[in-house]
């Protein structure tokens, strides 16, 4: 009969522990898991590109709700969990489960400190911890105005680079003189402000902080030097504490962490602690290596495996903010019995430190260059005398034993046992064993067979090394990239094939292009479901359950589990009786918040699931439709007021853009779809950053497309200039429909117009007059079938189960 674990928190390090212990013993035990967020376990180190725009949240998940579903774990989420009873080996949640053990393993993570100053409590002051804090921040953000960020350290860094790319004005407040003090010596954490501030982040060290003011809400932070520093959030990144007190209370002994033993092995028999809640040996950890380290053992304890034992190691630091290069490891302070060797190139940003004891790496810095550091770390892991190669270790290996032009002669003399990868412990034996003996030809396959490089992503050009030095010229990273894991085929083949062979369903897609997986994935099942849609608009008929959650109803949902609703306004112009529609919709339904967005819309959130259709029905009846705010499709098009009114206007803009909205909504494209149109070459409407958009001149109307202004900031491409509105029109419906019918499935404008080249699209849009007009006809096919509403298809009852309540039963069930 197999024993019932019980898992408290859902994070990184028990997700690993979990997979270790179902490859080794599959069958032990009867996995419950109850997890404080209300979602599955995703990857933390990837909250900064969440943040920044660069990823979205299903890019970072670790495990998916059908990992659970196929592996018969129950997973209960957004419950708390708030008792453990020892005697009777039970735990309880917030929401009254409960559910006895025979094992128990603690995994609560950290808390993050929250300096006490007056006006920490108030609205708009955040940590930085979760999907949740993201969620805040991203939310915040939209107001474009100004962020302070009180902390200097790796989180607070990353979290005003991410605020930065958003739009935000930011701060970063750090208390001692030099940023990151505790993983870069002062020459570093210089050269590591000078990078930051050149991103247009002020940064403020010495800046000990007073109180955090505002009426209700943030307004700005005061220090003790009565510095007024004014914001509208503020994120707190000074450090974590080990997540205690659920163990505190039941007995457990604790210290700064909870106790355990170098097997994981907490004060009670039963019970294991794990992750950043974990003390063992005196030290806590915050870092990923070592809490995968952590899991790795954990699952061999619990499946009565090899006697692993934890054993501390140094681990090193690497700073997460796109185009910022830094690396540190081991001890770097000052000391009598301890020599450095110091690099500076002050022309290229570059500064190298290695500090030797007794002729042995204790310590290293490095900053602009980061190549070497896991040659350095191999160094210092092995203890190796470095006597012989002392004049020439601080240019790196490549230049041991004299320069090399073979840029892969560092990665290959590395020892087989050379850590490549510090996330998860990757060594490149490993490394290349994988490549030859399981015959991977790519990054995507060593990530999924050995984990280097499915982290943070550090070490992915290392990585990418190791292939090239295993496979020779048979290495091509150009070469085509499999859709998932369920198919040999790249997005371009199965769109070419899906139209070559006539193929119109997902079951005959997967059949006929032999499918390795009975009905596919996450990954590929939206992206089937769109090129079908997209390529038989008549015939397919959309497949509901192919769709992310925020698709399927048609809304965007929140940290909380509500939802947000955004009504279409064409072109940013609204009426009095549509606004007064809103408020009656926000004060009946009694909905908390009422924003307005950067697109020129108007998002109500905190709607309840079960409420949506008849938000919907009393928005329809005021003449609204959906917004599409959640859709892989044309969201907004923003205008300014054009020759109506504006003294330097030279076209209708606003005129323009509600016709360009009316003619296109609806319509489903390969990813988010937003356009602007301006009056004059002032821009007020920002269509120099947009998807597509127009700038209209005294001449006509000049076309754009392929602008970002996320992670990637990016100017548009100007596609060419037409004289009349009906060519602007017929230009820019051939250019989406064009990329309708190209693009990979979630891939930008901007991205694929790079991939194909921007002087392939105008010869197929503007020089080639018969093409064009191929491409707008298929377009305004497709809209026969693509512009129903679907808020006034559920109020009319389709697909009324979403939006029916859950019941409430009198005994615990397992969440999905």
């Amino acid at each position: 009969m197999s024993e019932k674990l019980v898992i408290i928190g859902n994070g990184m390090a028990p997700g690993r522990m979990l997979e270790h212990l179902l490859e080794a013993a599959p069958d032990r035990h009867s996995v419950t898991i109850f997890n404080a967020e209300p979602r599955v376990n995703y990857d933390r180190i990837m909250l900064s590109p969440v943040l920044s725009g660069e990823k979205d949240f299903e890019e970072i998940v670790i495990h998916g709700d059908g990992w659970y579903i196929k592996h018969g774990i129950t997973l209960y989420k957004g419950h708390r969990i708030v008792a453990i009873d020892r005697d009777a080996k039970t735990v309880t949640s917030d929401h009254g489960v409960t559910e006895s053990y025979d094992r128990l393993v603690i995994a609560t993570g950290s808390v993050p400190f929250i300096i006490p100053v007056p006006g920490k409590d108030l609205p708009g002051v955040l940590t930085y911890r979760d999907l949740d804090d993201v969620n805040a921040m991203l939310l915040a953000a939209q107001a474009r105005a100004k962020a302070v960020v009180i902390g200097g350290g790796l989180l607070g860094l990353e979290a005003a680079a991410g605020l930065k790319e958003r739009g935000m004005d930011v701060t970063v407040l750090h208390v001692m003189p030099t940023l990151m003090e505790r993983q870069l010596d002062p020459a570093a954490g210089y050269l590591l402000q000078k990078a930051v501030e050149a991103r247009g982040i002020k940064v403020m060290t010495k800046a000990n902080t007073k109180a955090i003011f505002g009426n209700g809400k943030v307004e700005g932070v005061e220090l003790m030097d009565g510095t007024i520093i004014p914001a509208t959030l503020v994120v707190m990144a000074v450090g974590i504490r080990p997540s205690i007190a659920l163990a505190k209370d039941a007995g457990l002994e604790v210290n700064r962490g909870i106790v355990v033993d170098d097997r994981m092995q907490t004060s009670d028999a039963a019970i294991m602690a794990l992750g950043e809640c974990a003390e063992v040996g005196g030290h806590v950890y915050g870092l990923v290596a070592p809490l995968y380290e952590m899991a790795r053992v954990a699952a061999a304890r619990l499946a009565d495996g090899e006697d692993k034992r934890f054993v501390h190691s140094d681990t090193p630091t690497k700073l997460k903010v796109t185009g910022i290069d830094l690396y540190s490891l081991g001890d770097f302070a000052d000391g009598d019995d301890r020599e450095e060797i110091i690099l500076r190139d002050a022309s290229a940003g570059i500064y190298k430190r290695v500090v030797l004891q007794d002729n042995r790496i204790i310590g290293t810095v490095l900053f602009g260059e980061t190549a070497d550091g896991a040659w350095f770390n191999d160094l210092k892991k092995k203890a190796t005398d470095i006597s012989e190669m002392r004049d020439t270790l601080i240019f790196g290996q490549a230049l041991q034993g004299g320069a090399s032009s073979d840029p892969l002669a560092a990665v290959a003399a590395l020892a087989d046992d050379a850590e490549i990868c510090g996330c998860n412990g990757v060594c490149k034996g490993k490394i290349t064993g994988a490549i030859t003996a399981k015959g991977l030809t790519g990054l995507d396959d060593v990530r999924a067979h050995t984990k280097a490089s499915a982290s943070c992503g550090s070490c992915t050009g290392l990585v990418e090394q190791l292939l090239k030095l295993t496979l020779g010229d048979a290495y091509n990273p150009a070469a085509v990239q499999p859709m998932c894991g369920c198919t040999s085929l790249g997005h371009d083949d199965v769109r070419r094939l899906i139209k070559a062979k006539g193929l119109k369903t997902i079951p005959a897609v997967m059949q006929e292009l032999e499918w390795k997986s009975s009905c596919g994935c996450a990954k590929c099942r939206p992206a089937l479901n769109y090129y079908l849609v997209c390529d038989w608009p008549d015939q397919y008929a959309d497949d509901y359950q192919s769709r992310f959650i925020n698709e399927r109803v048609h809304a965007n949902i929140q940290k909380d589990g509500t939802y947000s609703v955004v009504p279409r306004m064409w072109g940013g112009v609204t009426s009095a009786g549509e606004l007064r529609a809103i408020a009656d919709v926000v004060d009946k339904f009694r909905i908390p918040t009422v924003k307005v967005t950067g697109g020129q819309r108007i998002d109500m959130l905190g709607i309840r699931k079960e409420d949506l259709p008849a938000v919907w029905a009393d928005l329809g009846k005021a003449g609204f439709v959906s917004g599409h705010a959640y859709a892989k499709g044309l969201r907004t098009v923003k205008t300014c007021v054009g020759s109506d009114w504006c003294r330097f206007g030279t076209q209708d803009s606003t005129g323009l853009g509600i016709r360009i909205e009316k003619f296109m909504w609806g319509s489903w494209t390969p990813a988010k779809v937003k356009m602007a149109v301006s009056g004059c070459p002032r821009n007020c409407a920002e269509a120099t950053c947009k998807d597509v958009s127009v700038v209209c001149v005294d001449s006509g109307y000049e076309i754009h497309f392929a602008g970002a202004a996320g992670l990637d900031i990016k100017g548009t491409e100007v596609l060419g200039l037409v004289k009349t509105e009906d060519e602007a029109l017929e230009v820019i419906v051939a250019l989406v429909q064009m990329y309708r019918e190209q693009a990979r499935y979630l891939e930008r404008i901007y991205k694929w117009a790079k991939r194909i080249g921007t002087a392939e699209v105008k010869k197929q849009i503007l020089d080639d007059a018969e093409k064009r007009r191929a491409y707008f006809e298929r377009f305004v096919f497709s809209q026969k079938f693509a512009q129903v509403d679907p808020w006034s298809e559920r109020v009319s009852g389709k697909d009324k189960h979403e939006f029916r309540p859950l019941a409430t039963v009198g005994f615990a069930e397992a969440a999905e």
